[in-house]
């Protein structure tokens, strides 16, 4: 049963957004700030930008257990914890209680989750990287999946948009496999860096070394940046910045959707459906879960946009249900819930350099280094036994003032200060970042047995990397520790710790675009085949996965779409 406080006019809206994570913080913007009255709906609780941030200036000191969490405490969290560095005192608020939100793995799938305003652009990494046509061609190309139905050109003017609000620090390198962008002053390399950088260029030809593009205001711009102030290198961002200096829904999107006076924002709301008219075939609502009273509740609109993360806005399709799709909506193609695709990484190199031992730098700058791809990007560079390629991030860095721990009980006065002062050597490591093939059986189904805290059906995910990402890695690992020796680092090693679905938490594809309602789920709009006034432009929408960080491309699209999406209200076509 459902219950409305009011009558149906009183909870019918232009727009509907579902989720405030990057995705749904673009669509609030937009919407609103081309006058649509637009609800945006958060399963989680509100957190509101400064206010809600409460560990965001506390020091390893400051808490009971110096920043770690109890056994107990990770009884609640077995999923979350896989990552290594999300589950800490200063962070435990941010990530879903795994017993409260479970889900079944046929193969071992990390889904890693925030369920509150902001998502996961409170937590993200911020590296923010444009696609090329290398990428919007590649399954034409291979024929690995569909071909996308969308090219760089299509996308290119709303990345420039994006990238100038977001505030994307970086530096150009006119290389045409990772696009120029609009971009603020970057930050700086250091000494052990640059001299990687130089070595790279005269040793490599064609392979760069650059600093990381990333969603930090390193020159905060007062025609698109309003109150946000820079980044101070404190490298707390993971805790929420106060500052708002790097990108997040709660600093930027939707303090802009509701300076408009258009937004609605209800936290708590577990969107569960999506409603159908099944004369016309468009949508009319969503039906809701009132998370703290369980209560059930429909509002209406126009439009709809699906922004509730990869996973999330297929769960709301697939559990849309009725005569007309009796396995959810947009499953007609038989695509829904498939091609699940994630990052694979954690293997590369690290190695030891002996020289700049007067060098040092400032602060903790929220950023490393960039390896764009260069492998299969041309003929010269096309490897027999895999497709596709990958990127490096990593860093150089002093190991820490530890020397002189061991002989403390040797030494005393000044010869210990002496130590204690001494930073240890420079180390540097490369860590690839490869994409993954969209293969048709790395899928997620529902289990209507298994339900979650609110009597909601849970997911079963069956997805694995396969053949080609496993020689993939073998070039990773090796051209990691190549770069490095070839700069004179010493005592290189190499690793592989092992990569999973999921954990490199850019979970993407399930609901992806195609140019056939027959191959695909959404269109080249981001418009469900099915139901047009429906749009999905989160993760879920991805037709491949690049190797680069996919959250400025969610940004693009999701602008593109809302901006066709006010266009076609205006024809009367939605």
């Amino acid at each position: 049963m459902y219950f409305n406080s009011q009558g149906e006019a009183e909870v019918t809206y232009d727009a509907i957004v579902v989720g405030t994570g990057i995705s749904g913080g673009w669509a609030a913007k937009e919407l609103c700030e081309k006058g649509l009255k637009t609800l945006v709906l958060e399963r989680g609780r509100n957190v509101r930008h400064v206010l809600d941030y409460p560990t965001a200036n506390g020091d390893t000191w400051d808490y009971k257990y110096r920043d770690q969490l109890t056994v107990k405490e990770l009884e609640n969290y077995p999923v979350q914890s896989r990552t290594g560095y999300t589950m800490r005192e200063t962070t435990k608020h941010w990530w879903v209680n795994d017993l409260e939100n479970p889900y079944s793995e046929t193969k071992r799938f990390d889904w890693i989750r925030g369920y509150h305003v902001g998502g996961r652009s409170i937590m993200w990494g911020k590296q923010s990287y444009r696609w090329s046509d290398l990428d919007f061609t590649a399954n034409a190309k291979d024929g690995h999946g569909v071909d996308w139905p969308i090219r760089y050109d299509d996308i290119a003017p709303w990345y420039d948009h994006v990238e100038r609000f977001a505030g994307i620090s970086g530096q150009k390198e006119g290389l045409p496999q990772l696009p120029d962008g609009q971009f603020l002053p970057a930050m700086e390399m250091n000494c052990v860096e640059q001299h990687v950088r130089k070595s790279i260029a005269e040793n490599f030809g064609g392979r760069v070394m650059t600093i990381g593009r990333a969603a930090h205001l390193t020159v905060p711009d007062p025609a698109y940046h309003a109150n946000r102030g820079k980044c101070l290198y404190r490298n707390r961002c993971i805790r929420g910045c106060p500052y708002g200096a790097y990108f997040s829904s709660n600093a930027s999107t939707l303090p802009a959707a509701e300076a408009t006076g258009n937004m609605t924002l209800r936290p708590f709301s577990i969107v569960h459906s999506v409603i159908i008219d099944p004369e016309t075939k468009k949508a009319t609502g969503v039906r809701i879960i009132d998370a703290e009273t369980n209560e059930q509740h429909e509002f209406f609109a126009k439009v709809i946009f699906l922004c509730a993360s990869t996973l999330g806005s297929t769960f709301i399709l697939m559990n849309s249900k009725s005569e007309a799709h009796p396995d959810g909506l947009g499953a007609s193609s038989g695509e829904l819930g498939h091609n699940l695709m994630d990052h694979h990484f954690r293997c590369g190199a690290g190695g030891e350099y002996e020289g700049f031992g007067d060098k040092y730098y400032k602060g903790r700058r929220p950023n490393g280094i960039y390896v764009p791809r260069f492998r299969n990007i041309d003929k010269a560079s096309e490897r027999k036994d895999y497709v596709r390629g990958f990127g490096y991030q990593g860093g150089a860095s002093r190991e820490n003032w530890v020397q002189g721990i061991a002989e403390l009980d040797m030494t005393l006065g000044a010869d210990l200060k002496a130590k204690l002062i001494q930073p240890g050597p420079w180390r540097m490591g490369l860590g690839g970042f490869a994409e993954c093939l969209p293969y048709h059986e790395n899928k997620v189904t529902l289990d209507g047995e298994k339900k979650d805290k609110w009597g909601l059906p849970t997911f079963n995910i069956d997805c694995e990397f396969k053949e080609n990402e496993m020689n993939m890695r073998k070039d990773m690992i090796n051209d990691a520790a190549e770069m490095l020796e070839a700069a004179g680092f010493k005592d290189i090693e190499t690793y592989d710790a092992g990569s999973w679905p999921g954990l490199a938490i850019h979970e993407m594809g399930t609901a992806r675009m195609g140019k056939s309602a027959k191959t695909s789920v959404l269109n080249k709009w981001n418009q469900v085949w099915d139901a047009p006034n429906v749009f999905v432009t989160d993760g879920s929408c991805m037709t491949s996965a690049s190797c680069v960080n996919p959250s400025l491309t969610y940004m693009a699209l999701t602008a593109r779409a809302a901006n066709y999406a006010v266009e076609e209200l205006k024809k009367m076509n939605l």
